[in-house]
């Protein structure tokens, strides 16, 4: 059956009209060569945002993610990051591949770690040891259900770092949900932040593209990590261009997609094959099915009445709500799950 209503993520939509105007309008250059005045636009945009001196535009979030850490670690380094962490399991190994460092990975819950957790965990020098010299965040946490951090849990881990000496970066995968939901602005990260990933690709709607944040030193040294990548790109502008319009017209709206994911969450707690549902904070629903079943049974049985999602485990199953589906989409998607057979 045809896909009605996709909740597999939210890098599944499509660039409003809006937007695809705002692309086809933009005025381009070759970026590698700094000439695209758009590129240059968004990245300008996105550092006063956040109160930060530079940025650079990437093909994924992978990419700053990455370049970020090759940044702040030297080989036989260690980076700290809670255990479910998308820096460490879903980006290919790239830590150990590209910047030849170990992890010291922790457990908090939801994916949210604190100084406390991360304090103990900071090696002394010593020869035995790799050096602890990055602490990295991930906001909103994927696997944690869409969990965030508010800014009073940001600022004592950016102390305890300053303090010894560490790094800390941010995967902002989706930053703007978190803003949403807290409150907490935008321009008061800069100063917890040595680096900082902003997604426009997820909850913003953009079709490709994040922005590396931080000094224009580290910046400067970002670009040139960026080239040895393979991620100059030269009318780079279409794209950047449809990021600006993202941040312009698509933040406040995120608002409508934690909405619609509590109303989901709320029609799978009164199902019988949902034993549990993760508290939902943002755009993100995970749900764990009854023992009797298997996650990917019950993802089938959805795709074959038009609603497409993952699982995230065999008994765990991940919505994401997104600007492509409206209300009248989430009420069909309840439909569905409260007449699954």
């Amino acid at each position: 059956m045809a896909i009605l209503v996709d909740l597999r993520s939210d890098t599944v939509t499509k660039p409003t009209s809006g937007m695809l105007d705002a692309m086809m309008s933009a005025k381009v250059g070759d970026d590698v060569f700094g000439e695209d005045e758009t590129v240059s636009a968004l990245e300008a945009k996105l550092s006063a945002l956040f109160n930060m001196e530079a940025g650079m535009f990437c093909p994924s979030g992978t990419m700053t993610n990455q370049i970020a850490i090759k940044c702040f670690t030297k080989p036989m380094d260690e980076v700290i990051c809670d255990q479910t962490a998308h820096v460490y399991r879903y980006e290919g190994g790239g830590i150990a591949y590209h910047s030849m460092s170990s992890v010291r990975l922790l457990n908090g819950p939801r994916g949210i770690i604190t100084p406390e957790m991360i304090e103990p965990e900071i090696n002394e020098p010593n020869i035995h040891y790799p050096d602890s010299t990055l602490v990295v965040l991930e906001n909103t946490v994927n696997k944690g259900g869409g969990a965030c951090y508010k800014r009073s849990q940001i600022e004592p881990i950016s102390l305890l770092c300053k303090n010894k000496g560490l790094r800390l970066h941010l995967d902002g995968a989706r930053i703007f949900n978190a803003l949403i939901a807290t409150g907490d602005q935008a321009k008061d990260y800069g100063q917890y932040f040595d680096g900082l990933s902003v997604c426009l690709s997820k909850g913003l709607g953009a079709p490709v593209g994040s922005v590396l944040l931080s000094s224009n030193e580290t910046i400067k040294r970002a670009i040139k990590i960026r080239k040895v990548f393979g991620g100059g790109m030269r009318q780079a502008g279409y794209l950047a261009a449809a990021g600006i319009y993202a941040l312009d017209h698509h933040i406040d709206r995120l608002a409508d997609d934690h909405r619609h994911a509590k109303v989901l969450a709320a029609a799978l707690a009164g199902v019988t094959y949902v034993i549990s549902v993760m508290p939902v904070e943002t755009n993100i629903v995970i749900f764990e099915v009854s023992p009797e079943f298997n996650a990917a049974e019950i993802v089938e049985l959805f795709n074959t009445k038009g609603l497409a999602c993952n699982t995230t485990s065999n008994k765990t199953i991940r919505m994401v709500t997104h600007l492509g589906v409206s209300a009248a989409l989430i009420d069909m998607a309840i439909e569905i799950i409260k007449n699954l057979k």
